[in-house]
């Protein structure tokens, strides 16, 4: 049964505490502002010199994001290894002494991220329960306990259809009032198989769904805008730029959007800063009403036009300078933004005039520190410089006073410059940071430690526990098996999204209703579940059918709250397609609608077609997932069928414990032949097994894969033939794992890479792609 998320009345108001100094939970620190209030920090250092180079210590667990301090522990998310090894984890370090506590590994795939770009989402830390949360490049949400134990984990990719591009722009979890809270750009299923810009709300605790939020307006490409959180007009609000252009305030604990600022043609990249009401974003994109490019602005969000929704402009900066890769730091009343050529600009926060700028790098990704009268920062190139600020922050710093170490590393035996991301923080009287390959902890051996306290959240409006606003159900969002029964609480609350008493008269009315139209305008069945319950609890209890997906909605004296629900199948589990109508979609498949559809292929059979008119990325390419991520040990077979336009045909393949069995539509130039290829990770890749293979347009194949698990390894076999043919004894293609990927939702793979868009915006589809007779069954033992 799933577990109730309940607020006391004493953690209602916890969040809104005066922040332990002791700690650095927030990437951008106690009040995410990137401003730490330390003193006697250093203002240079020495690796060489260690301890009398202000260097207490080091470790060799670098990264491209900032750490994360919590009760006396340093956690880092980094990529690592090499070869069939390469990988992610999460490393637990001693904050006074770097010795590593332990770490938790994770594999890569899913992903079009390289290894370059591993590791560069900060982790986020749940105080009290001593949770460490991470969002990998796989798409793995992961929530740790102290001693590095896996507590829960979502697979965002296989259960939410989420997407990440070449760039390594994915977003950092947040921590607060009891959520671990995540942006991606994905498709679900149902009305949510529409590409969108959105926010899941996790429960800390057990990983369950509590809300899912959706941004203003169209996507345009991946985005990094880190969340953060402030208390505005007595509302505690989750502020993020977004893949839309635009920037976002939602309920912390709802996700009801409370106001949207567009303000680019393209994604927000940095994240917001808040000052009392005043919120302060950038972008790097192309401006909507001017044809410069880059953006500062300051926007009022105690003054929202409650027609558009929009907050009041107070100022904003365009010159024709982009804003797009770093993100600014906000320190006694200077907002301190890096432009992306490594020109810092000084801005009078309540103004807008800019006071100053100074020139520190060429390249910059990495974000500003302001402690202790300096500025800590690196650039791309392996410099990390501590510019000291003038006592008058207002006035340029002077460039004597500016110390610069540049990071070097070795291959084969000659120094070489090193990549560097990292964020610093500064906490305990200490600076934290990551180099491309190090964790360096700075300290001035004769500096004392000082309590620090910083300025707590302004109070949220008065809580009153009968003011019942609005209700929600608690999972938002489930998936089941057949013949489950689901359980359903029933969660009111006030304006602020604070749990309030159920009324005393509350009486509620159960129904499984009709979901929402999917992107192609069809309008799937209800949910097959009947639903009863009453105004605390409600139980749907799922009919047999192997897949399925809609809403159940609960009505409480006029208040409606929505749960969404699918059903997975069991396996054995076979799909032929023949009774789904043409112009729909699998039921209860994840990326798949508007992707995928049903279509009907000679005299009363249908297949499942690859949609083949759209280049977009996202449509032309994707993965349909059709089992939960916990599907393991078992085989995936599908007969499928390609056409052959312009000289091309697609790429197919089937999906296996996060193993791909693809047959490539192009040839390969090694090989100069069309190929068969067992792939995990593609974008470095990890594995690629290949074989030729001269697979024919116009002619149904038979494809089988198998992972069959080992103790220590992962036997990975393919087979294709001719489905007029007998199959044939041998396989195909064999691999041996020894860094396995042990489970996986099972799915298929389509690539139509020759779409064509003429003048006029007229297309011409490429390459048809085929699946039908689909299974999926356990292994045998």
């Amino acid at each position: 049964m799933l577990r109730p998320f309940l607020l006391t009345f004493l953690s209602v108001f916890a969040t809104a505490a005066a922040v332990n100094a002791a700690d650095w939970l927030h990437w951008r620190g106690p009040n995410q502002n990137g401003f730490s209030q330390e003193k006697g920090l250093p203002d240079s250092f020495d690796p060489a010199l260690k301890a009398k180079g202000n260097v207490a210590w080091s470790a060799p667990y670098g990264g491209r994001a900032a750490p994360l301090i919590m009760d006396g522990r340093v956690y880092v998310l980094q990529g690592f290894g090499e070869g069939l090894g390469e990988s992610e984890r999460v490393v637990c370090l001693d904050e006074k002494t770097g010795k590593k506590l332990w770490e938790f590994e994770q594999r890569i795939y899913h992903s079009d991220i390289v290894s370059s770009r591993l590791g560069w989402t900060s982790l986020a830390g749940d105080p009290n329960a001593g949770y460490v949360y991470a969002h990998t490049t796989a798409g793995n949400l992961i929530c740790l306990d102290k001693d590095g134990k896996l507590v829960w984990e979502r697979q965002l990719t296989e259960e939410f259809g989420r997407v990440s591009g070449y760039g390594g722009r994915i977003i950092a979890p947040t921590f607060d009032s009891g959520l671990v809270i995540v942006g991606m750009l994905n498709s679900s299923w149902g009305d949510q198989a529409r590409g969108a810009n959105r926010f899941y709300a996790f429960d800390g605790k057990t990983g369950t769904v509590v809300w899912i939020a959706e941004t203003a307006f169209p996507l345009k490409v991946t985005y990094q805008s880190n969340p953060t959180v402030a208390v505005i007009g007595g509302q505690r609000l989750l502020i993020a730029g977004g893949s839309d252009g635009a920037l976002h305030a939602f309920k912390v604990r709802t996700g009801e959007r409370v106001w949207s600022y567009l303000f680019s043609k393209g994604s927000i990249n940095p994240s917001p800063v808040v000052d009392g009401n005043l919120v302060y974003c950038a972008h790097g994109e192309e401006n909507l009403d001017s044809n410069r490019v880059g953006r500062v602005i300051c926007v009022d969000a105690s003054q929202v036009d409650p027609a558009t929704k929009k907050p009041k402009l107070v100022w904003e900066y365009q010159q024709s300078q982009r804003f797009g890769l770093s993100s600014p730091a906000l320190a006694e009343g200077i907002l301190y933004m890096p432009d992306d050529s490594g020109e810092l600009h000084a801005f009078d926060a309540k103004g807008g005039k800019r006071l100053w700028s100074y020139r520190y790098a060429t390249e910059v990704r990495g974000a500003p520190l302001i402690a202790d009268g300096k500025c800590y920062i690196f650039d791309v190139k392996g410099r990390f410089s501590i510019i000291k600020l003038n006592d008058d922050r207002k006035k340029k710093p002077d460039e004597d006073d500016t110390f610069i170490y540049t990071f070097k590393e070795t291959v084969n035996g000659r120094p070489v410059q090193t990549e560097t991301n990292g964020t610093p923080v500064a906490v305990n009287g200490r600076v934290y940071f990551n180099s491309r390959t190090d964790m360096l902890c700075l300290a001035s051996p004769d500096a004392k430690p000082q309590s620090v306290k910083y300025k707590p959240d302004p109070a949220e409006a008065p809580y009153n526990a009968a003011a019942v606003a609005a209700l929600r159900l608690y999972p938002a969002e489930v998936t089941a098996k057949p013949g489950d029964k689901v359980t359903f609480t029933v969660v009111y609350i006030d304006a602020n999204g604070r749990e309030v008493k159920a009324p005393v008269d509350a009486k509620a009315e159960w129904s499984v209703i009709l979901p929402g139209k999917t992107p192609t305008g069809a309008q799937p069945p209800k949910l097959d579940a009947t639903v009863t319950g009453d105004a605390a609890t409600g139980t749907a209890q799922l009919g047999k059918l192997p897949q399925s997906q809609g809403y159940v909605e609960v009505t409480v004296n006029g208040l409606v709250a929505r749960g969404r629900v699918r059903t997975a199948p069991l396996l054995p589990y076979a799909a032929n397609f023949d009774k789904a109508p043409p112009g729909s979609s699998p039921m209860g498949f994840v990326n798949t609608n508007g992707k995928y559809l049903i279509k009907a292929f000679g005299d009363g059979n249908n297949v499942l077609s690859k949609v083949n008119d759209n280049a977009r990325p996202p449509l032309a390419k994707a993965i349909s997932y059709m089992t939960t991520p916990s599907a393991a040990d078992y085989t995936i077979q599908s007969d499928v069928y390609g056409t052959l336009v312009r000289d091309k045909l697609p790429d197919c393949g089937l999906i296996n414990s996060r193993y791909s069995l693809v047959l490539d539509g192009k040839p390969d130039t090694t090989l100069n032949a069309l190929t068969l290829r067992i792939t995990s990770w593609e974008a470095r890749p990890r594995i690629n097994q290949t074989v030729a293979f001269d697979w024919k347009p116009n002619t149904w194949y038979t494809m089988k894969f198998v992972v069959e698990q080992k103790d220590k390894s992962a036997v990975i076999r393919g087979k294709v033939w001719p489905k007029a043919d007998k199959e044939p004894e041998k396989w195909t293609i064999e691999f041996e794992d020894p860094h396995p990927n042990r489970n996986g939702a099972a799915g298929v793979y389509g690539y139509i890479p020759n779409i064509q868009e003429n003048a006029g915006g007229k297309i011409d589809p490429g390459s048809e792609l085929y699946f039908d007779n689909l299974s999926i069954t356990p292994n045998k033992k």
